[in-house]
């Protein structure tokens, strides 16, 4: 084989083991917790919905397109606080099409400096493959249909997956550490009746942010760092907001060797919010894109049926 192939074919490879490739990236990592950690699930105590499109590397045929959906919500049960959710993510890659489908589960403990949440979400995770390969024709190169660790036809297979996290919040702080694909899933393709298989690595999370309140009193600074790996490589992403009235945030953030992305986002006044964050890549990569856009819209509310959040007294009952 000529060494063209071969690095196409290490490419594919890193498609599937390379640490970004098999969980996608988010600049808004903030607003989007609950994707990959269960923990925080209901400990807004709020209903809470999130969904998120980011479009990586504009320019590139078969560039990473991610649409993730996520809601929680708070409940009670013999008389202790619960959470539950529900996470949908779609990940498209250039052949390789993923869905993810999780229900998550979080038991919350009521501490002297804030609130903790301990959850597993336990879902599928369907890799479809649809291989368009170009192969130049002639002596020297292996076509795919001659090597058997090539797929040629459509593939699918669906997997067990499973993840973990804690998740601490605060009035001014929270934390978050979490694993996901606990269970490493195995994933499995054939060819003429032989199997080809994979996995999916463990990857690790950490997150923690702050509310600084500023000399104005309608402004406040948001610094937090996240921090992600699959036990071999990590990337660090460290950010900083200034937020107006808790209504309107914008800032900047920086991935290390890789990025720096501009944050804008605010909150309409029935309590929706909406964001949008541009990367504009410091590698190489950036003769070739434009960079990478990413949007999300965010809506928490409190499900009363019909009762007034505000208590009246009556002398009625005095």
């Amino acid at each position: 084989m000529k060494k063209p192939f071969i690095t196409f074919l290490f490419l594919v490879i890193m498609g599937y083991n390379g640490m970004s490739q098999q969980d996608p990236l988010s600049s808004q990592y903030m607003f989007n917790t609950m994707t990959y950690n269960p923990g925080i699930a209901g400990t807004s105590g709020m209903i809470c919905a999130t969904a998120l499109n980011r479009q990586q590397w504009v320019g590139f045929d078969g560039a990473p397109n991610t649409t993730v959906f996520n809601i929680s919500a708070p409940f009670s049960l013999f008389n202790r606080k619960h959470g539950a959710g529900i996470v949908i993510e779609s990940d498209n890659i250039g052949f390789d099409k993923d869905i993810n489908l999780s229900a998550a589960y979080s038991y919350h403990i009521d501490m002297s400096n804030g609130k903790l949440g301990i959850g597993i979400n336990l879902g599928m995770i369907n890799k479809l493959l649809e291989p368009t390969w170009k192969i130049p024709s002639g002596d020297g190169f292996t076509q795919p249909d001659q090597d058997p660790l090539i797929p040629v036809n459509k593939e699918s297979f669906v997997a067990f997956d499973a993840g973990f996290g804690v998740y601490l919040k605060g009035d001014k702080y929270y934390g978050s550490l979490s694993v996901t694909h606990l269970n490493q899933p195995k994933i499995r393709f054939t060819k003429n009746e032989a199997e080809i298989s994979t996995y999916i690595s463990r990857h690790y999370y950490l997150t923690a942010g702050y509310t600084m309140q500023l000399p104005n009193p309608s402004l406040e600074l948001l610094p937090s760092f996240f921090v992600y790996s699959d036990g071999k490589v990590a990337q660090i992403n460290v950010t900083s907001l200034l937020r107006y009235n808790k209504k309107v945030w914008g800032g900047v953030s920086y991935r290390a060797g890789d990025a720096i992305t501009g944050l804008v986002g605010f909150e309409l006044y029935n309590g929706i919010r909406i964001g949008y964050s541009y990367d504009f890549p410091m590698s190489d990569i950036r003769k070739n894109t434009s960079g990478s856009h990413e949007f999300m819209v965010n809506y928490c509310f409190d499900l009363n049926l019909g009762k007034s959040p505000m208590r009246y007294k009556s002398i009625r009952f005095l």
